[in-house]
């Protein structure tokens, strides 16, 4: 008597899924970010060249704000950036693409990036180095 059990097969699909639902078409794998409107011309698939800088900012009070304005967070593409969210999260971000109501690029984990994206409306402040 065997102790595994018997899976059934299930073949693959014909062809792979061209993006989940209610999300765009495009990439969304490091190194080939799929958001619209993005071009490797435009630096989105440019990796931080290593782990962010070991001392953690403070955060400056300033007056609060619906949301983080683009032109204002678009000075820190392509470098080290502490965000702190409104929901008191708080890391270190590399931006690679500012659009007009999101930033993507890089999320440090504590040990390595991951492409990663999120609304201006959930930033409560940032500091670029």
């Amino acid at each position: 008597m065997s102790m595994y059990r018997q899976l059934p097969f299930f073949p693959p699909p014909t062809s792979p899924p061209s993006s989940f639902p209610g999300f765009p078409q495009g990439g969304g794998q490091p190194n080939q970010p799929g958001f619209p409107g993005q071009s490797p011309s435009q630096g989105g698939n440019q990796m931080p060249p290593g782990p962010p800088p070991s001392q953690i900012p403070v955060e400056t009070q300033s007056a609060s704000v619906m949301a983080v304005d683009p032109g204002s967070i678009r000075g820190c593409l392509f470098r080290y950036t502490y965000i702190w969210q409104n929901n008191r999260q708080s890391y270190w971000f590399y931006p690679t693409f500012v659009g007009r109501r999101s930033v993507s690029g890089y999320r440090w984990t504590g040990w390595g990036w991951v492409y990663f994206g999120v609304d201006l409306r959930r930033i409560r402040s940032f500091t670029c180095v």
